[in-house]
């Protein structure tokens, strides 16, 4: 049985130290960070901070990933990490530092709760209050990308099991200990079958353990419109990686503002907190940033490290001061605000209604015994059986007549145990029958199958391998086709 938790008992015993990780970011994150911690420390939050240095000045000093080795050793010991927005360098060798830490410390569980504060910031959803629980770890987020022909480059979509279960389960908790009524799947499982379907079926599977929780699913397209038009018919959504950011920005817009959203991403032994905005380095330096976002995200660590009366304390004064009308610029309305003010005047203002509670505002409460917990069992492996090989072939002989190309490799490539069925070009099939009308690049899937029955092995495939170099052509990669358990593991072409 595999365990992932909200909090371990690792982490609870770390977490009595009271010490996090720190890091003040690009752009504006100096400054939010800074009101942050001036809050929390005004609030007589216990803790003690382990500051690291990540972003574009560690980019630039040669840390492709943009974090040096003697921060991760920090990172790591710390079961806490707040952080501020951060900027990637332009050009290319630089990947996301926010998917390496994501992914390399396993924080699954992306946690991003949105709702509106009618009247003090404008949104057409008053009753708006919906969480968006977006898989972390996979899906088209892992970024491994190749380019195989001179005009196709291609990225893979990896999404697993386990991985969609441990999400999957965490948003039904999530919804239990925080007594939600209802748990919304999105996906685009009408296209991609295999892997959005996956993730569909696990969602159905598991939401039968939950009978008192609502659970329905929305095509990703119309369900994100559901999030733009009528997001108060909402509760706990949970989606793959892709989907979860975009239609969190979606949410944090039709909710008032991208910058009062504040973010979890929760993993077994670590836990990062931040702002889902970005470092806004046009505004960076002229205490103009709204500092709402990181510290919604600081008081969802604060809940996490055991410490709610802390979270309750700063969240009823932040309320409090958006009644009172002290608001900074991205949602300043001459008509309804009373002061116009900057990122360090704003945070003042906060730490001067510590105490105090929200009178029109729906006031913060948690419940101090919140402990979410998911089990993942570990299933025996399906029966896999080869069954075929997809050669993807770089070709742009004869005018791209697939006929030419489906031809040779059927009459002259082909093995006793590898037969061509038929060739697509971007998904759609072209060979045998294809429509002229067809664009083409120089990028061929040419499916080989099993002939005569018999148990195919990974020699069949280089015998296979062998014979289409001798015909002269260039494949690039190639892709077992399997049967688990006696299903197909494997799409079929457009036209199929």
């Amino acid at each position: 049985m595999i365990t992932f938790a909200a909090k371990s008992d690792n982490q609870q015993i770390m977490s009595e130290k009271k010490r996090i990780t720190v890091a003040h970011g690009d752009g504006i994150g100096p400054e939010i960070m800074d009101a942050t911690l001036r809050i929390m420390k005004a609030a007589e939050v216990d803790v003690e901070y382990d500051v690291i240095e990540i972003g574009e000045k560690v980019y630039k000093a040669g840390h492709k990933s943009g974090i040096s080795p003697e921060s991760w050793d920090i990172l790591r010991g710390n079961p806490y990490f707040l952080k501020a927005p951060i900027t990637t360098p332009q050009g290319g060798g630089y990947k996301s530092l926010n998917v390496t830490i994501r992914k390399s410390l396993g924080l699954y569980s992306n946690v991003r709760p949105f709702r509106a504060y009618p009247p003090y910031v404008p949104s057409h959803f008053p009753h708006m209050d919906v969480v968006i629980v977006r898989e972390n770890e996979e899906d088209l987020y892992a970024g491994i990308e190749h380019q195989q022909t001179s005009e196709v480059v291609q990225t893979l979509k990896l999404i697993s099991e386990p991985g969609s279960e441990k999400i999957i389960r965490y948003a039904f908790e999530y919804a239990k200990a925080y007594g939600r009524k209802k748990v919304t799947c999105m996906t685009k499982d009408n296209i991609m079958k295999h892997t959005d379907g996956l993730f569909h079926q696990t969602f159905d599977k598991i939401s039968k353990e939950y009978p008192e929780i609502a659970a329905d699913h929305w095509i990703i397209d119309i369900g994100s419109a559901v999030v733009a038009a009528r997001p108060e018919s909402l509760d706990v959504v949970v989606t793959l990686n892709l989907y979860g950011d975009v239609i969190s920005d979606i949410a944090a817009e039709v909710a008032g503002s991208v910058g009062m959203a504040g973010s979890s991403n929760i993993g077994m032994q670590h836990s990062m907190f931040e702002a889902i905005h970005g470092s806004a380095p046009d505004i960076a330096g002229q205490n103009l940033a709204n500092p709402s976002g990181l510290l919604n995200g600081a008081t969802m660590m604060l809940v996490q490290m055991g410490m709610a009366d802390k979270a309750e304390l700063i969240q009823n004064a932040w309320l409090r001061t958006l009644e009172d009308g002290i608001h900074t610029g991205d949602i300043y309305q001459s008509q309804r605000s009373k002061e116009r003010v900057g990122t360090k005047e704003f945070a003042d203002a906060v730490i001067d209604r510590l105490g105090q509670r929200p009178t029109k505002l729906k006031e913060v409460r948690y419940n101090e015994d919140v402990k979410i917990e998911v089990k993942v069992d570990e299933k025996p492996p399906k029966k896999k059986e080869l069954v075929g090989v997809d050669v993807f072939i770089d070709w742009r002989g004869e005018n791209r007549d697939p006929d030419v190309i489906g031809d040779r490799l059927l009459n002259r490539a082909s093995t006793d145990r590898l037969k061509l069925k038929l060739i697509s070009n971007r998904g759609v099939l072209v060979y045998p029958g294809g429509l002229p009308e067809t664009f083409k690049t120089d990028h061929w899937r040419c499916r080989f199958v099993n002939t005569n029955g018999e148990i195919l092995n990974n020699s069949d495939v280089i015998d296979l391998l062998n014979s289409v170099q001798a015909e002269g052509f260039d494949f690039i990669k190639t892709e077992h086709l399997y049967h688990f358990d006696g299903e197909r593991g494997y799409s079929l072409s457009q036209g199929e």
